[in-house]
C-alpha cells in the first residue's frame, strides 16, 4: 500500500510559478489511485500570479509517469475533469479519448500550454481520478504558508479555509483592462471596487462586491471574460468564498434573483428598498446559468458545467429547489446543445454526478462532532420562475416555500413551513423529488418517427439521458426511495407525503409511455427500471406494478408484432425476478391470490413462459439493433448485458427455459430449504439482525437494497413491517381458492349467461334479498366478463333478467352528460343484443335513467328520449357499416326525427350535432377499438403490395397497438391515483412472504406449464446444455413435489423422467437419455424419502439399466414380450456410458443406501422392487436363466435393512413375505430354487437375532416355506423347502422361538404331499424333533403346534405306515409330556392341593385329546381310527383322575356333543322314510338341549332344530307339523321369564354370614347343565329367597331372555324361507303367531313398566336399566311381515283365514304406529332406530288393502299417519308414508290416478 497524503502536508508554493512540483510521495499516492490525495491537490493546485499568465494553463508534473490510470464510469470521469480547480483554467482542452480494456475506461485529457509559457509545447496527457462519495469537492483543512512574505496572496474564507488573492485579482485585473470595462462604467467601477477590498484584505467580508463585476463580465458574452470570470467563480465557490454571513439573510429572498439586464448594468451590492434581496447563492447559480444559450461556445459551456458542478456539490453552500433545477437543465442542455463530444461526454458526467450528490446527500446524517462552523447557505425560496423554464426541455413548476435564516450545525437547520419546521433533510428530500420529478418528465417527451430511427437526434438523446439517469438514481438511491422517514410537504396545506407517494405517478408514467417504445434502446432501460422498481419497490407500489405488468409486460411477451430483442429483455428481466426467490413468492401472494387483482401474474408468467420453450426452435438470426452512441453509454452496476440476446427464436427458447429451471430453483430454495429449518410449529424462519439478536422478521423485498446501495449499509434498517404481521398460508389458500371459483364463474357465465345466479348464490357471493342489485353490480365490476354475454343476460324477457337489467342501469351515472355521450357510456358496459324486444327493454330504461339525472334538457319526456337513443343507433349502424351503400344523410336523420318531442321538435342545432358526432365519432366498444389496432393490412392485390413494399408492417402493427397499450395503463394509473386520494385501499395491503408452505400451492396451480416446458426442449434437442437444463428442472420439480408429498405431480414428472431413459427403446437411445438415467438415479438417492409410489418408475428404470448392460455384454436374455422382433443393440458409446462410474455408483446407492430411508419410505421401495421384480421374472417365461436381477436386489436390501427396529421389519417383511410366496410357486423351477436358496440365507441371518418370549417375528418369517409346500406341486420344490428347513434346524436349533411354530406348519402340509418321499422325510424330521428337542417346543410354545402336526400325519390315508407310526408317536407324547419339567405337570401337582388348573389341561392335555377326536372323525383310514378310538378312551381312563369336572365339560361339548347332534340331524335326514316314527323323540331331544341353562347347548339345539326342519321341509305332514308347532309353543312358554314380575326379587336383602358361606360352598363345585322349566307359576307370599338363590333366578331370567330371543329369530329365519311358508299350513302358522304375539305383548309390558325396571336394576340384576326392546321389535317384525304375507297369500285356505288375519294383524299394527309416535327423538333414538322398519312395513302393508279394506280401516289409521308428519321422519318410512297419503287421495276422490 502506498502511503497516503495528508491535505495538511501539502506545501503552496513560494514564488509565482505556472509549473508546480509535488513530492516523490504525492506522485505515488496520486499513481497508486489515492482519490483523497488527488483531490487534495486539485482544490489547491496551480496558483497563478501574475495577470499577464492569466491565459496560461498549469502542466502537473508528475515525474517520468504522467499517465494516471483509473478504473470507473466514463462518464463520471469526464465530468469529474470539468470539476477540478486549476486543471484547465480557462482553456479547453484539446481532446478526451476514452479507452477501455477489460472494462477499464480510462480517459485521457490533451490540453494545450499557452504560447507564452515556458512549458513544452507537447499536449500534456493527465488521466482523471475516479468520481466517489468520498471525492465530493472540499475545502482544504488548513493551508500552510511556505513563507511569511506571501501573506497577502492569501486570505482567510471561513474557519481557517484559505484562497489565494492571485485567484480573484488576476480574474479582476483581465476584466479591468478588458475593452469591455472601458465602454461600460458599472463593470469599471464594480471591478475598481472588487480590487480595492482585495487589496485591503476585505474582501471576505464583502463578498457580493467582489462577485458583481464576475457576473457584469458573464453578461458581456465575451468569450475570454466569461471563461475568466467563470473559472474564478467555480475556484471561489470550492473555497467556500460565497458564503454570506446570517446578518444578510435576516428576511426571505426570492429565487431566482432577478437577472440584471446588460442595458443597465447596476450593481446589486447597493440597496434595494423596493425589492427583497436575491441570495448570494441563487444571484451565483443564475449568473453561471444565464451564459448558456444554444450559440454558446464549446469552451465557455465546459466551464460552465465546471462552475455548476463546484457549485452543486459545494458541502458548504448549498443550492436547492428551483437553482437546483437550473443547474441541472444547464448542463442538461449542454450535453443536448453541444457537438463537441468532449463536452458531451463532461456534461453528462457532470450531470451523474450532480443527480448522485442530490440523492446522496439525503442519506448522509452530520454527526454531532462534524465541523460545520462555516455559515451554511440554502436556496431560500424554491418557486419556479420563467427563468427556470427558458430553454429547459421541460416546464418544472413547484409551491413556493419560504425559510427563515439557517443555522450553522445541519442538526438544527429549521425553517416555519406552516405548522412544521423544515429540516434540512427535508429540503435535500424536496431536492431529490424536484430532480427526479424532471427527470421522470424528460423521459415522457414523445418522440416522432425521425428522432426513433436517427439515434443522435437531440430527442433521443433526450430521452436515453433521462431514462438512464432514472435509472442510474433507482440503482443507487433505492433506500430513499423506501425509506418511511423521506417526507415531502406541501405548502399549502401542510399535507406530509412519502416520497415514494410523491414519485409514483411520474415514475409510473414514464414506464407507461416508455415500456412500449419500438426504439431498443429506450425499450431496454425502460425494463431495467421496471426490475428495480420490482425488487426495491414492490412493498410500495403493488398495484402499479400489476397494471405495468398486465397491461403493457405480459401483452408484449404475446404479442406477435413484438421483437424477438423485446421479449428476450423482459424474459432476462423475468429471470431476474425469478431468481429472487422472496420476490417469486410475494408476486403469488400479492397477485395470484388477490381476488382484486385482475390476473394471476404468477401462472400467466409461467404458461408464458412454458409456450417459449415448447415453441419450435429457428436458428435464423435477427439483425441486431443499431449501438448506441458512445456517449450515451452510461453504465449502470448490475444492468444486464442485452447485445447477445434475441437474436433468434433458439436462443428465446433457451432464455425461457433458463427462467424456467430458475423459477423451479427458486421455489426449492424458499420452499424446501426454509421447511427443512422450521420448527414443529410451523413458524416462520428467523431472519437474524445484523445486530445479533434473534428477532424473527419478515423478509420483505428491501432486503435486496443491500446489493442496489451504494453505500452499503445494513437493509435491516430499510425492512418495512407489512401491514399484516402473520404470514397465514391457510388465509392465502382460501383467497387463491375464492379467486379460482370467481375466474371460472367467469369462464361459465361467458359460456352460458344464465347460470350466473346459481353460481354466485351458491357460492354465498349474492344475498338473497339483493339478488338483483347484487347481480347488476358483479356484472358491471367484474373484470374479464364477455360484455356480448352481459347484453344477451340483461336482454331476457323473464321478470328476474328485467329486474337485474333496471338495477344494472341505475348504477350507471348519467348526471351532466350530453345525450350522445350518455348513451356511449351506456353502450359500453355492455354489447347491445341484436334483437328488437331487446334493444326496446335497453332503450327505454335507458331513456328513464338518463331523464332521471338530467333535468335540464330539452326533452319533453322519456318518450323523446327513448325514440332518439333508438334513432341515434340507427344512425350509428348506417354510417359506420361497410356492407350499406346508400347512407343517410344529415337532413334525413333530423327528418326521421320530427315531432318526437311530445308532438314537437328537437331543436335542429341539437340533431345536427348530435349526426356530425356520430358520423365523426363512430359508438364502438372499447375492446373493438383495440382488437382493430392489433392486425393492420396492406390490402389486397398488387396495388397493396407495392403500398407495402419498404414499409415495415410489423413495427406499424406494434406501434399501434403499443400506444393503444400506453393510453390504457395511463388511463388506469389515472383511475388508481383518484382512488389512491381519495384514501381508498383496497388490494394496495402488500403481503410479504416468510412461510415456506406457499411453495404447494404456487406448484400446484403451475405444474403443468412446468412439465411441459422442461420435457418439450428435452424431446426435441440433443444439445446437452439444453438437456442438462432441462434435467435441472426435473430434479428441482421432483425435490418439491416429493417434499410437499403431491402425490399427482410426482407421479407426472417422474414417469416423464423415466420415458425419456429410452431404456426400453435401445435403438434410438442417444447420449441425452444416459443424461437423464443419471439424472434419474440421483433423484432416487436424493429423494428416497419421498418417492412412495414412483419407486416404481425408477426400479424399473435400474432394472432395464442392467438389462442394457447384459445386452451390450453379448449376454442372450431372455424376453417373452418381444415375440420374436429382432432386439436392437445401443451403440459402442452408448454402452460404455451405462458402465461409467457415475451410473454405476448410483444405481448401487439406491440399494446400498436404502437403510437410510425412513420407516415409510423403505415400505413403498420393498414394495416398488417386489413389483420390478415380478415383472422381470414373468417377462423370462420358462427360461433357464430367468432375469433375477431386482430379486437378488430384494435379498441385499434385506440384509441392509435387518437391523431395523421391529415394527418397520415387520411391515417390511409382510410385502416381502408376501413376494417370496410368488415367486416360490412360479411355474419356473429356476426361478423357485433361487427364490427358496435366497429366502434360506436370509433365514439364516435372521435367526441369529434374539427374540424375545411371545413375539412372532420368526413364525411370520418362515411363512413363505409353509406357503411353497402347500402351494407348489413341484416335488423337487417341495424337497428343497424340507431341506433348507433341516439346515436351518441344524445350525440355529438355539435360537429357535416361534419359528417352531411354522415349522411344524411346512410339515402338516408336507404330510399331505401325495409324493411318499416328502412325507417321510418330514416325518423323519418331525420324529427326530420330538426326540431330541421336545423340551425346546414346549418351551416356546410349540406344544400344541407339535400335536397338530402329527394329527396330521395320522390322518395321511395313502401311506398307512406312517399313519400308525404317527399314532404310536401321539401316544408316546403323552408320558413325555407330563414328566417334561417344562410342561410344569409335577411341579404344581406338588404345590397345589386342588389338583391340576385348567391353563395347563387346556394347554397340553386338550391338543391331545382333540387330536385323537380329530382322526376320529376325520380320518379316512378305518384301522386308523379304530386306534385313535381306544387310545382316547384308554387315556381318559388312565388319566381322567387327575381331571378338574369342568374339563370333563369342555372334553364332552367341544368333542363329542356337538358332532353327536350333527351328525344325528344328517342321519334321520339321510333316512327320513325309516326314521320318522321317532321324530317325536329327536324333537324332546332337542327340546331338552335347548331348554338348558348353558347357552352353548341352547345355541347348539336352536340351530340343530332350524337344520332339521329346514332339510326335511317337504317330508313332513300335517300331523308332523302340527308336533312341530307344538314343540315351538312349549319352547316359547318354557322360556318365558316370569320371574320377571316377581315382587320377592326386588326386595331389598341384608348381607348375612349365612348366605356368604353357601356361596362359598358352591364356589368349588361345577354347575353341571340344568333344565329351565316353566316358571308361570306364582312363588309364594311369605316366601324369602336368600341371596345366592336370587342370584341364580336372575342367571335363569337371563338365559331365558337369550334363548326367547334366540328362537324368535329362528322362527324368523324359518317363516321368511319360502319353502318353509308354502309348506307349513295356516293354522298352525297362526298358533305361532300366537306365541309370537304372547311374547311380544311380554315384552311390551315389560318395557313399559318403568318402576318395575328400575327396581330390578336397584337390587343389582343388570348394570344397566333392564328392558326388551330387541324381543319387543324383532317379535313385532316377524308379526307383521308373517302376518301381511297371509293376508295377501292368495291361497283358498288362506283366504279363508283371512278375518282371523286382519284381527290379529290391524290391532297390532294400530299399536305399533301409536307407540312410535310416542317416541321422543332426544331420548329413545335407539327405540326410533328399531322400530322404524316395522313402521316401514307396516305402512306399506297398509298401502296394499283394497279399496273396500282401505275405506274400512282408514278412520283408524289417518290420524296416526299424519301424527308421523310431525316427526323428523326417516327416509324409510317417508315413501311408503307418502304412498299412503297418494292412495288417501285416490280414494276419496281428491286424485284421479292411483298411485303406483
Amino acid at each position: 500500500m502506498l502511503a497516503e497524503i495528508n491535505p495538511q502536508d501539502i506545501p503552496l508554493p513560494s514564488s509565482p510559478l505556472n509549473q508546480v512540483e509535488y513530492s516523490a510521495n504525492s506522485a505515488d499516492a496520486i499513481r497508486g489511485n489515492d482519490d483523497a490525495a488527488l483531490e487534495e491537490i486539485a482544490l489547491t493546485g496551480a496558483p497563478v500570479t501574475n495577470p499577464e499568465d492569466v491565459d496560461g494553463d498549469v502542466h502537473l508534473d508528475y515525474g517520468s509517469d504522467s499517465r494516471i490510470v483509473h478504473n470507473g464510469s466514463s462518464n463520471e470521469l469526464a465530468g469529474y475533469i470539468a470539476s477540478r480547480p486549476g486543471f484547465f483554467s480557462g482553456q479547453e482542452p484539446e481532446g478526451v479519448s476514452l479507452n477501455t480494456n477489460n472494462g477499464d475506461a480510462t480517459i485521457s485529457v490533451s490540453v494545450s500550454h499557452p504560447k507564452e509559457s515556458n512549458l513544452s509545447q507537447e499536449p500534456s496527457t493527465v488521466d482523471i481520478p475516479p468520481v466517489t462519495q468520498a471525492n465530493i469537492p472540499r475545502p482544504p483543512s488548513s493551508v500552510i504558508d511556505a513563507d511569511t512574505s506571501s501573506h497577502k496572496r492569501s486570505m482567510t474564507v471561513s474557519k481557517g479555509h484559505s484562497v489565494s488573492v492571485v485567484l480573484i485579482s488576476s480574474a479582476l485585473e483581465k476584466i479591468a483592462v478588458s475593452k469591455e470595462a472601458k465602454r461600460s462604467a458599472p463593470i469599471r467601477e464594480s471591478t475598481q471596487r472588487a480590487l480595492e477590498l482585495i487589496r485591503s484584505d476585505q474582501a471576505i467580508d464583502h463578498p457580493r462586491e467582489v462577485f458583481e463585476p464576475l457576473r457584469l463580465a458573464c453578461e458581456t458574452r465575451n468569450e475570454k471574460l466569461m471563461i475568466a470570470s467563470l473559472d474564478c467563480i467555480s475556484k471561489l465557490i470550492s473555497y467556500s468564498f460565497f458564503a454570506e454571513p446570517d446578518s444578510h439573510l435576516s428576511h426571505a429572498i426570492p429565487s431566482p434573483p432577478p437577472s440584471p439586464h446588460l442595458g443597465s448594468r447596476t450593481s446589486i451590492s447597493g440597496p434595494q428598498p423596493n425589492a427583497p434581496q436575491p441570495s448570494l447563492v441563487d444571484l451565483v447559480a443564475h449568473t453561471i446559468t444565464s451564459c448558456h444559450t444554444e450559440n454558446t461556445a464549446d469552451a465557455v459551456s465546459l466551464q460552465i458545467v465546471k462552475a455548476l458542478l463546484a457549485l452543486v456539490l459545494s458541502p458548504t453552500i448549498l443550492v436547492h429547489h428551483s437553482s437546483l433545477l437550473k443547474a441541472v437543465r444547464t448542463v442538461y442542455n449542454v450535453f443536448l446543445l453541444s457537438n463537441d463530444s468532449v463536452n458531451q461526454m463532461v456534461a453528462q458526467g457532470g450531470l451523474t454526478q450532480m443527480v448522485h450528490h442530490v440523492f446522496t446527500r439525503c442519506k448522509q446524517v452530520p454527526s454531532a462532532k462534524s465541523s460545520m462552523d462555516i455559515n451554511t447557505r440554502t436556496n431560500s425560496q424554491p418557486t419556479a420562475s420563467s427563468a427556470v423554464q427558458e430553454s429547459f426541455p421541460l416546464h418544472i413548476s413547484e409551491e413556493p416555500i419560504t425559510l427563515g435564516p439557517l443555522v450553522s450545525s445541519a442538526h438544527d437547520v429549521r425553517a416555519d413551513y406552516g405548522s412544521h419546521q423544515l429540516t434540512l433533510h427535508d429540503l435535500f428530500v424536496k431536492d431529490a423529488f424536484l430532480v427526479f420529478r424532471a427527470l421522470c418528465k424528460l423521459t415522457m417527451k414523445p418522440l416522432n418517427t425521425e428522432s426513433e430511427r436517427d439515434i443522435k437526434s437531440h430527442s433521443m438523446r433526450s430521452k436515453l439521458l433521462s431514462l438512464q439517469l432514472v435509472l442510474t438514481v433507482l440503482n443507487s438511491h433505492m433506500p430513499l426511495f423506501v425509506d418511511h422517514t423521506a417526507i415531502i410537504y406541501s405548502h399549502s396545506t401542510n399535507e406530509a407525503t412519502t416520497f415514494v407517494q410523491a414519485i409514483t405517478q411520474y415514475l409510473c408514467l414514464c414506464l407507461s409511455r416508455n415500456a412500449v417504445s419500438p426504439v431498443p434502446q429506450v425499450f431496454e432501460i425502460s425494463v431495467e427500471i421496471f426490475w428495480r422498481v420490482i425488487s426495491g419497490m414492490r412493498t410500495k407500489l403493488k398495484k402499479e406494478i400489476e397494471v405495468l405488468l398486465h397491461e403493457i409486460f405480459i401483452p408484449i411477451l404475446e404479442m406477435k408484432t413484438s421483437t424477438l430483442k423485446q421479449k428476450a429483455v423482459i424474459l432476462a428481466m423475468l429471470s431476474r425476478l425469478c431468481q429472487d426467490p422472496q420476490a417469486l413468492v410475494e408476486i403469488y401472494l400479492n397477485y395470484d391470490c388477490d381476488s382484486n387483482a385482475v390476473d394471476n401474474i404468477y401462472e400467466h408468467f409461467i404458461n408464458i413462459i412454458s409456450k417459449f420453450c415448447a415453441a419450435p426452435a429457428s436458428n435464423a438470426q435477427v439483425r441486431g439493433s443499431e449501438p448506441p452512441s458512445p456517449a450515451l453509454r452510461l453504465t449502470v452496476p448490475g444492468t444486464m448485458d442485452t447485445a447477445n440476446i434475441g437474436l433468434s427464436e433458439g436462443q428465446l427458447r433457451m432464455q425461457g427455459l433458463e427462467c424456467l429451471v430458475s423459477v423451479l430453483r427458486s421455489l426449492v430454495a424458499w420452499g424446501t430449504a426454509a421447511g427443512k429449518s422450521t420448527s414443529d410449529d410451523n413458524l416462520a424462519p428467523p431472519t437474524r439482525s445484523p445486530a445479533g439478536d434473534d428477532r424473527v422478521e419478515p423478509m420483505t423485498p428491501e432486503g435486496n437494497l443491500e446489493r442496489l446501495s451504494i453505500s452499503g449499509g445494513s437493509s435491516e434498517t430499510l425492512r418495512q413491517s407489512t401491514p399484516e404481521l402473520s404470514d397465514d398460508p391457510s388465509r392465502f389458500e382460501s383467497a387463491k381458492q375464492r379467486k379460482t371459483t370467481l375466474l371460472e364463474g367467469i369462464k361459465k357465465f361467458n359460456f352460458k349467461p344464465k347460470r350466473v345466479r346459481y353460481s354466485l348464490l351458491s357460492r354465498k357471493w349474492l344475498y338473497l334479498e339483493q339478488v338483483p342489485h347484487e347481480i347488476a353490480k358483479f356484472l358491471l365490476t367484474t373484470d374479464g366478463l364477455s360484455k356480448a354475454m352481459i347484453g344477451e343476460y340483461l336482454g331476457e324477457g323473464d321478470e328476474e333478467n328485467i329486474a337485474i337489467m333496471h338495477a344494472f342501469v341505475d348504477m350507471l351515472d348519467f348526471r351532466d352528460l350530453a345525450f350522445v355521450d350518455a348513451l356511449r357510456v351506456f353502450l359500453q358496459s355492455f354489447r347491445l343484443p341484436g334483437e328488437a324486444q331487446k334493444i326496446d327493454r335497453f332503450m327505454l330504461k335507458f331513456a328513464e335513467r338518463y331523464i332521471a339525472g338530467n333535468s335540464k334538457t330539452p326533452f319533453a319526456n322519456a318518450d323523446t328520449a327513448y325514440v332518439l337513443a333508438y334513432s341515434v343507433i340507427l344512425l350509428n349502424t348506417d354510417a359506420h357499416n361497410p356492407q350499406i351503400k346508400k347512407r343517410m344523410t344529415k337532413q334525413d336523420f333530423i327528418k326521421n326525427n320530427r315531432g318526437i318531442n311530445d308532438g314537437s321538435d328537437l331543436p335542429e342545432e341539437l340533431l345536427s350535432s348530435i349526426f356530425d358526432e356520430i358520423v365523426h365519432n363512430e359508438i364502438r366498444m372499447k375492446d373493438e377499438v383495440e382488437s382493430s389496432l392489433a392486425t393492420i393490412s396492406s390490402g389486397p392485390g398488387i396495388a397493396g403490395t407495392l403500398a407495402s413494399m419498404g414499409r415495415d408492417l410489423q413495427r406499424e402493427a406494434y406501434v399501434m397497438q403499443s400506444n393503444g397499450m400506453a393510453t390504457k395503463t395511463e388511463a388506469l394509473f389515472k383511475t388508481l391515483m383518484r382512488s389512491q386520494r381519495k384514501g381508498s385501499k383496497d388490494g394496495n395491503q402488500f403481503f410479504s412472504a416468510s412461510h415456506f408452505v406457499h411453495v404447494r400451492p404456487m406448484f400446484e396451480v403451475a405444474w403443468i406449464p412446468f412439465l411441459a416446458g422442461l420435457s418439450g426442449p428435452l424431446q426435441q434437442t440433443d444439445d446437452l446444455d439444453v438437456v442438462e437444463l432441462c434435467l435441472d428442472g426435473f430434479k428441482s420439480a421432483i425435490h418439491i413435489v416429493c417434499f410437499f408429498d403431491l402425490e399427482l405431480q410426482r407421479n407426472a414428472f417422474v414417469t416423464t423422467l423415466a420415458k425419456f431413459t429410452f431404456l426400453n427403446n435401445l435403438g434410438e437411445m442417444k447420449i441425452k437419455n444416459m443424461e437423464a438415467i443419471k439424472t434419474l438415479l440421483d433423484v432416487a438417492v436424493t429423494e428416497g424419502n419421498n418417492l412412495k409410489g414412483s419407486w416404481h418408475e425408477v426400479l424399473t428404470c435400474v432394472s432395464q439399466l442392467e438389462h442394457m448392460q447384459l445386452i451390450s455384454n453379448g449376454v442372450e436374455v431372455p424376453d417373452s414380450g418381444r415375440k420374436g422382433r429382432p432386439r436392437k443393440v445401443p451403440t459402442e458409446e452408448l454402452a460404455n456410458e451405462s458402465r461409467s462410474t457415475h451410473i454405476t455408483v448410483a444405481a448401487d446407492m439406491v440399494f446400498s443406501l436404502s437403510h437410510f430411508l425412513s420407516g415409510t419410505a423403505i415400505v413403498d421401495f420393498v414394495q416398488a422392487l417386489c413389483d420390478v421384480s415380478w415383472e422381470e421374472i414373468q417377462s423370462s417365461g420358462l427360461s433357464q436363466h430367468p432375469r433375477l436381477f431386482s430379486l437378488q436386489k430384494l435379498v441385499e436390501i434385506s440384509y441392509y435393512n435387518m437391523n431395523r427396529i421391529r415394527l418397520e421389519w415387520s411391515n417390511l417383511w409382510d410385502i416381502l413375505g408376501e413376494h417370496f410366496n410368488q415367486v416360490c410357486c412360479h411355474n419356473n423351477p429356476h426361478v423357485g430354487f433361487f427364490a427358496l436358496d435366497s429366502l434360506r440365507q436370509l433365514a439364516m441371518r435372521f435367526l441369529e437375532k434374539e427374540e424375545l418370549p411371545h413375539f412372532k417375528f420368526q413364525k411370520d418369517f418362515l411363512k413363505p416355506f409353509e406357503y411353497a409346500m402347500i402351494h407348489n406341486q413341484n416335488p423337487d420344490i417341495r424337497d428343497m423347502v424340507l431341506q433348507c428347513l433341516q439346515q436351518m434346524i441344524q445350525a440355529r436349533v438355539q435360537n429357535m422361538r416361534s419359528g417352531w411354530r411354522t415349522m411344524f406348519g411346512v410339515f402338516s402340509a408336507a404330510s399331505r404331499v401325495l409324493t411318499e418321499r416328502i412325507a417321510s422325510s418330514a416325518f423323519e424330521i418331525v420324529t427326530k424333533l420330538n426326540k431330541e428337542h421336545f423340551p425346546e417346543i414346549v418351551r416356546h410354545g410349540a406344544f400344541a403346534d407339535l400335536t397338530v402336526c402329527i394329527t396330521e400325519f395320522c390322518k395321511v390315508s395313502k401311506f398307512q405306515k406312517i399313519s400308525l407310526l404317527a399314532i404310536a408317536m401321539l401316544r408316546g407324547v403323552i408320558p413325555v409330556m407330563l414328566e417334561c419339567p417344562e410342561c410344569g405337570f409335577i411341579e404344581q401337582a406338588r404345590n397345589a392341593r386342588s389338583g391340576i388348573g385348567d391353563d395347563i389341561m387346556i394347554k397340553y392335555w386338550f391338543p391331545v385329546l382333540f387330536g385323537f377326536y380329530d382322526i376320529i372323525m376325520n380320518g379316512e383310514d378305518l384301522e386308523v381310527r379304530r386306534l385313535a378310538l381306544d387310545s382316547l378312551f384308554s387315556t381318559l381312563k388312565i388319566y381322567g383322575r387327575s381331571y378338574p369336572v369342568e374339563f370333563w365339560d369342555t372334553v364332552w361339548l367341544s368333542t363329542t356333543m356337538i358332532q353327536a347332534l350333527r351328525d344325528l340331524i344328517g342321519l334321520y335326514t339321510f333316512y327320513f322314510d325309516i326314521l320318522e316314527r321317532f321324530l317325536d323323540g329327536l324333537l324332546d331331544l332337542l327340546c331338552v338341549c335347548i331348554c338348558q341353562e348353558n347357552d352353548t347347548l341352547a345355541r347348539i339345539g336352536t340351530s340343530c332344530l332350524q337344520q332339521l326342519l329346514e332339510n326335511n321341509v317337504a317330508k313332513l305332514s300335517k300331523p308332523r307339523w302340527e308336533r312341530v308347532t307344538t314343540t315351538f309353543v312349549r319352547l316359547f312358554r318354557t322360556t318365558t321369564p316370569h320371574q320377571l314380575f316377581d315382587e320377592n326379587l326386588r326386595v331389598e336383602i341384608d348381607g348375612n354370614p349365612s348366605d356368604a358361606s353357601e356361596m362359598s360352598e358352591n364356589n368349588g363345585l361345577a354347575i353341571l347343565p340344568a333344565p329351565l322349566s316353566p316358571s308361570s307359576e306364582q312363588a309364594k307370599v311369605d316366601t324369602k329367597p336368600s341371596l345366592s338363590e336370587r342370584r341364580r333366578i336372575f342367571k335363569q331370567i337371563i338365559v331365558k331372555c337369550v334363548l326367547q330371543l334366540l328362537l324368535i329369530e329362528t322362527t324368523n329365519d324359518l317363516l321368511r324361507n319360502n319353502d318353509v311358508y308354502g309348506t307349513i299350513p295356516p293354522d298352525q302358522l297362526l298358533r305361532l303367531m300366537g306365541v309370537l304375539d304372547h311374547s311380544y305383548q311380554f315384552a311390551r309390558m315389560f318395557n313399559e313398566d318403568k318402576d318395575l325396571r328400575t327396581g330390578l336394576w336397584k337390587v343389582g340384576f343388570m348394570k344397566h336399566l333392564p328392558n326388551l326392546l330387541k324381543q319387543e321389535s324383532s317379535s313385532a317384525s316377524t308379526l307383521v311381515h308373517v302376518l301381511l304375507q297371509m293376508y295377501y297369500d292368495n291361497r283358498p285356505e288362506h283366504q279363508l283365514a283371512r278375518p282371523q288375519i286382519a284381527d290379529r294383524l290391524l290391532p297390532l299394527g294400530l299399536g305399533v304406529l301409536s307407540d312410535y309416535n310416542k317416541l321422543r327423538a332426544d331420548t329413545q333414538a335407539k327405540n326410533i332406530a328399531a322400530w322404524t322398519p316395522v313402521v316401514a312395513e307396516i305402512l306399506d302393508g297398509f298401502c296394499r288393502f283394497d279399496d273396500k279394506a282401505f275405506a274400512r280401516y282408514l278412520p283408524a289409521i289417518y290420524p296416526l299417519a299424519t301424527d308421523l308428519l310431525s316427526r323428523d321422519t326417516p327416509p324409510e318410512v317417508r315413501q311408503p308414508l307418502r304412498t299412503y297419503f297418494l292412495r288417501v287421495g285416490y280414494v276419496q276422490g281428491i286424485i284421479d290416478i292411483p298411485p303406483s
